[in-house]
């Protein structure tokens, strides 16, 4: 009887840690396939946040595992001498579709086209004031869309958090009154839900 009762006590202890790493090693690969079938991401671009004060908004949207969509808004609340270098426009909205090339899903390198459209203040012509000494800027109200290409690379941890790098170049079609060449610099902070 007492073997009998040691027989069931192990197989019944067996049993229960089998039933129990079955159940952790099915919610482990819940949680990585979890992340890997969310299609919606949340980002700003945190470099031109602390570095210009400008608000720069990203949602994307994953269309399958080797590119997604997205929609950027910029805005530039207020213009400063030593940015109207660096940022002519003061709004703009940019589609973007991304291609990457990693197994992973929507994650590591990729490249992407992208349609902007944008409004700003562009400098037309300065001179040279002898009563003032010192040049006057011309400038001119514009509105232009450009079409261009980028680079990048994107990181999403487990839990979701995201980091997206990406440089792009693109040239503006329609107005005489706007700067010829947009360039994109961006390090997205964010979350894949």
């Amino acid at each position: 009887m007492k073997n009998l009762f040691i027989a069931v006590f192990l197989l019944a202890t067996t049993a229960v840690s089998y039933a129990q790493e079955e159940k952790e090693s099915t919610s482990n690969q819940e949680e990585v396939e979890k992340r890997d079938i969310t299609q919606n991401e949340l980002s700003i671009n945190a470099f031109n946040l602390v570095a210009f004060g400008i608000i720069e908004i990203t949602y994307e949207r994953v269309i399958n595992e080797n590119s997604t969509w997205a929609l950027e808004g910029f805005f530039h609340p207020s213009k400063d001498d030593y940015l109207d270098e660096a940022y002519y426009k003061n709004l703009s909205l940019t589609g973007k579709y991304k291609h990457f090339f990693s197994s992973k899903y929507a994650r590591g390198f990729y490249v992407n086209a992208f349609g902007m459209i944008s409004s700003g203040e562009y400098e037309t012509d300065y001179y040279y004031s002898d009563i003032s000494e010192e040049y006057i800027y011309e400038t001119e109200d514009y509105t232009d869309f450009a079409l261009g290409f980028g680079l990048g690379g994107k990181f999403v941890s487990q839990g979701g958090f995201m980091l997206d790098l990406n440089a792009g170049i693109g040239r503006n079609l329609l107005s005489e009154n706007s700067p010829t060449v947009v360039g994109q610099f961006m390090v997205n902070l964010g979350f894949r839900f």
